[in-house]
């Protein structure tokens, strides 16, 4: 089987423009999770990470021509393929776009027509983004709600692994908008608070926007000394908001990504949960989790630092477990105090240095969808 190696990645979020900065601002537990007021958006005060206004990625004839959503992908990538030594206009690299509501905030602010359908379609902000760094292969977009980022990097390693590319540009993000937020808000899941992932008096998720972008490549020469080692992905078939009571798919798919893997429960060194602060999603994954027989091993959630950033979720927190692998540290669980699921899996709720060999990363969303992808330094 080719090898899949991680060659380059950034973070761009409210914490920073860099995966470095980021991952020094998570380092001394900063999170950009605040109070919000601001009328366009709710009637009533949120909790969110969401970028300043005056944050301007980009130069304003560019801003001109994208969307805030197409500005942070294309501020992100640019940063991520400067570090790579990948080439976007080579022909066996593809680009991958992981997002779960793109421009759906241009219904806010336009008048609905055809030429507003197309413009909100995520296949033209994936191709304007293409044409922006002259890739020539058409872009794929991964759009399967929460799991998006974390699939969007399994598709890319399996595309990788059967040949149909040597490169593959992951990149995820999502804006948060008035149209999101109430749809959270309906389902009375948004937190009064800073959430509090896997704890006794947890109240909701808080949302965040940002973007992420992690390069891969079969050349070992762009390596970075990690690798994807294997994923899978499966479905509740239970419900369309809820998931599984019982956590079987969960485990199910991390059981497969381990036998991709050829790697034993007991070889994993953390698992980065979806952790979204929830009382169903937080007690699914505890379920899972024990039913696949990682009970002891350490688990963070990082929606504290980041809010719940949907499509971008799974490549931001992949890339953070990615620095953490490097430095060998395990970040804390931001919020958690006392377990409040009723397996009573290892959370982490300081941070220490460990050797982190393997790194689990777990995702779950709505329509029951779930992926387990795995990391491990060469």
């Amino acid at each position: 089987m080719t090898d899949v190696f991680i060659t380059a990645d950034n973070i761009f979020s409210p914490l920073g423009m860099s995966s470095a900065e980021n991952f020094a601002q998570l380092k001394i537990s900063v999170s950009g999770v605040k109070r919000h007021d601001d009328s366009k958006m709710s009637e009533q005060p949120f909790y969110a990470s969401l970028f300043d206004k005056q944050d301007a990625p980009l130069n304003d004839d560019t801003k001109n021509k994208f969307t805030k959503f197409e500005t942070l992908l294309i501020a992100s990538i640019s940063d991520g393929l400067q570090n790579s030594g990948v080439n976007a206009s080579d022909n066996k690299t593809i680009l991958i776009i992981s997002s779960t509501k793109g421009n759906i905030g241009l219904l806010e602010s336009g008048t609905h027509s055809k030429e507003l359908n197309k413009r909100i379609a995520l296949t033209t902000s994936a191709k304007l983004v293409a044409d922006h760094f002259h890739f020539v292969n058409q872009p794929i977009v991964i759009s399967n709600a929460c799991i998006s980022g974390v699939l969007a990097i399994i598709t890319g390693m399996r595309m990788i692994q059967s040949g149909q590319c040597e490169n593959a540009v992951i990149a995820g993000a999502d804006v948060i908008s008035k149209f999101i937020l109430s749809g959270f808000q309906s389902f009375q899941a948004i937190s009064d608070g800073v959430c509090k992932p896997f704890d006794a008096t947890r109240t909701g998720i808080n949302l965040g926007e940002g973007a992420g972008t992690v390069i891969l490549s079969s050349k070992k020469k762009y390596s970075c000394g990690i690798k994807v080692s294997g994923g899978s992905i499966s479905n509740d078939a239970n419900h369309i908001s809820g998931p599984s009571r019982t956590g079987g798919p969960l485990a199910a798919a991390i059981t497969k990504a381990l036998k991709n893997t050829d790697l034993s429960p007991s070889a994993i060194d953390l698992i980065s949960a979806h952790g979204t602060a929830t009382i169903y999603n937080d007690e699914m994954e505890a379920n899972a989790i024990t039913l696949a027989n990682m009970q002891s091993t350490p688990v963070n959630s990082l929606k504290g630092y980041y809010g719940h950033t949907l499509g971008a979720a799974g490549v931001i927190e992949s890339i953070v477990s990615i620095h953490s692998m490097k430095e060998d540290i395990i970040l804390p669980t931001l919020g958690f105090q006392n377990i409040g699921v009723t397996k009573p899996i290892n959370i982490c709720n300081s941070l220490y240095k460990t050797s982190v060999k393997n790194c689990l990363k777990t995702a779950s969303g709505f329509g029951g969808c779930n992926a387990a992808v795995i990391f491990s330094k060469q």
